[in-house]
């Protein structure tokens, strides 16, 4: 897969995929300016996710846009407890709310407000402010940039394509309060960013990981996924090594079982040998009628090894992420 090093329109003016965009980026370059025509609505998809990991706490926070609906998401995971914290899903109808997704490159700032739940992300050129509000959550964290990102181009067809923005090794700090008891969040945390803005299939299903630490003294990153851009030229997989990314193609292989919350999550490929093995399962469930979403989620430790290109092995215990499978009927 061609790396791209220069900015990139996602689409040409008809609203079709840019061939040229196909590929994979370690900066944002792409330009993602959708159509938003009434028969786009329906196939268009925005949003903006960060997970954050630290020894006490787990956090994700989405705003999504399908164009005919929204949703924002506050979840929040006590490790001590393994009490979950979430706000529900919730859906609108375009139009209601006040969400905000635009298609710029950096720095932008993404937000979303419906009923008593507030989510606002804002870059201001040397990191991203992370705020959120629920009626049981506060969440002030501010995760510096620094070191490369993954960008990819998934090209289904001229008409179905999706770019994500992977930044799974960001430094976090700041605190989050949960039913009024503040937790800081600082050292051994790290914050992950999933940004997509694309046109996808009706039906879609993904695996998807990520791990952060140090290890040895070298700062490592870890980003895997598999089954959404299987028969494409498209992968999203990358280990960084102290800021430096380096991209892998061609597909994983993962084994896991959904019906046992315990079980080890493994990951085999030319360049990794790596076994998830949790600490706690989430499960999410939400049928809408034409709209369906299932997730299953581990949060772990991560032991195994990766090699970058060049043959250097590197150790992953002493990791800390999560992997998932999700499926989806938007």
């Amino acid at each position: 897969m061609d790396e791209l090093t220069l900015p990139t329109d996602l689409t040409l003016a008809r609203g079709t995929l840019n061939p040229l965009a196909v590929g994979y980026s370690r900066t944002p370059l792409h330009r993602t300016a959708l159509p938003n025509g009434p028969a786009d609505r329906l196939r268009t998809k925005r949003w903006e996710y960060w997970g954050v990991l630290s020894p006490e706490l787990a956090v994700g926070m989405t705003i999504v846009n399908l164009g005919y609906a929204a949703s924002l998401q506050i979840y929040v995971l006590v490790r001590a407890t393994g009490e979950e914290i979430s706000s529900e899903p919730l859906k609108i109808l375009r139009g209601a709310g006040d969400i905000q997704l635009p298609d710029t490159l950096p720095p932008l700032t993404a937000l979303g407000t419906v009923g008593d739940v507030t989510l606002r992300f804002h870059d201001d050129g040397a990191g991203t402010h992370l705020r959120a509000r629920s009626p049981r959550v506060s969440v002030d964290l501010y995760a510096p940039a620094e070191g490369d990102v993954l960008g990819v181009v998934v090209p289904w067809s001229e008409r179905l394509f999706q770019y994500t923005l992977k930044d799974v090794a960001r430094r976090v700090t700041g605190s989050v309060t949960v039913d009024g008891q503040t937790y800081t969040v600082g050292e051994d945390a790290f914050a992950v960013l999933d940004r997509g803005r694309g046109r996808w299939p009706y039906r879609t299903a993904w695996t998807w990981g990520a791990g952060s630490g140090t290890v040895n003294g070298t700062r490592l990153g870890l980003q895997i996924g598999g089954q959404w851009t299987a028969g494409t030229p498209a992968t999203e997989n990358a280990l960084i090594v102290d800021g430096r990314l380096h991209h892998y193609d061609g597909e994983l292989e993962f084994t896991y079982n959904l019906t046992d919350p315990d079980s080890k999550w493994t990951v085999h490929g030319p360049w990794i040998d790596a076994v998830l093995t949790p600490f706690h399962r989430r499960t999410s469930a939400t049928k809408l009628g034409i709209i369906s979403s299932e997730i299953w989620q581990a949060f772990g430790s991560w032991t195994g090894t990766a090699r970058t290109p060049d043959g250097t092995a590197y150790v992953l215990d002493g990791l800390t992420g999560w992997i998932e499978e999700a499926r989806h009927r938007w």
